[in-house]
């Protein structure tokens, strides 16, 4: 009798607290970009990031499929389709239907016919299952609002032994960075692994590269 009265009172106390505990809040996140695109395209950016041995540890080559994840204006797409190749495919993927827009128009100026943009959700980049060999976001991260649900609806999207880069600085996740740590950290609980950690995007210190792999 005793002991089923101590059971209720502990089962009420739970209850209690699950009813009054505070909700809690997703991470801070960065308002994603929604003006002038042509800011993405100054001149030395290419050299600053060290885009092409980025693409070399991403293993882009000819005939490869890639995903730019967030494209902005297209300056990875652009780049990532010529090193691919007529034989190859990049999805341009981004929430702002004036982003997949100029992509469109960009990738007809500069006749690239391997680009295909794709609008996506905060939630779900819509690529293809199982089509894609290698995918960057590019100071992107610090923007998705949801990025557990997004990452494990990104591994649908993956070819086996795809790779998934990130570049992005340290910040607090409203001034247009995040923490490494707390990437790797989603990354994990979305079922990822960091196999390569690189600082060569930035020589300030604050930029990061990483790379993932599905587990």
């Amino acid at each position: 009798m005793l002991r089923a009265m101590k059971l209720r009172a502990l089962l009420a106390c739970v209850l209690i607290l699950t009813v009054f505990a505070p909700a809690q809040t997703p991470r801070p996140t960065s308002t994603p970009y929604a003006g002038d695109l042509s800011i993405f395209e100054y001149p030395d950016r290419d050299k600053r990031l060290e885009i092409d041995r980025v693409m070399t540890l991403l293993k882009i080559a000819p005939g490869k499929t890639v995903a730019d994840i967030g494209a902005g204006s297209g300056w990875f797409t652009v780049r990532a389709a010529r090193r691919v190749g007529p034989a190859g495919t990049v999805f341009a993927e981004d929430i702002n239907p004036e982003a997949t827009k100029y992509i469109d128009e960009r990738a007809r100026k500069e006749k690239l016919a391997n680009v295909r943009t794709v609008l996506g959700t905060p939630d779900n980049d819509k690529l293809p299952p199982a089509s894609v060999d290698a995918v960057l976001l590019l100071k992107v991260y610090h923007e998705i609002a949801q990025p557990i649900p997004f990452m494990r609806g990104l591994r649908a999207s993956l070819k086996p032994g795809a790779r998934v880069g990130i570049i992005d600085r340290n910040g607090s996740g409203t001034d247009h960075g995040l923490k490494q740590s707390i990437v790797e950290t989603e990354m994990a609980e979305a079922g990822f692994k960091v196999v390569e950690r690189y600082d060569f995007t930035k020589k300030d210190g604050q930029d990061y590269f990483l790379i993932f792999v599905a587990r």
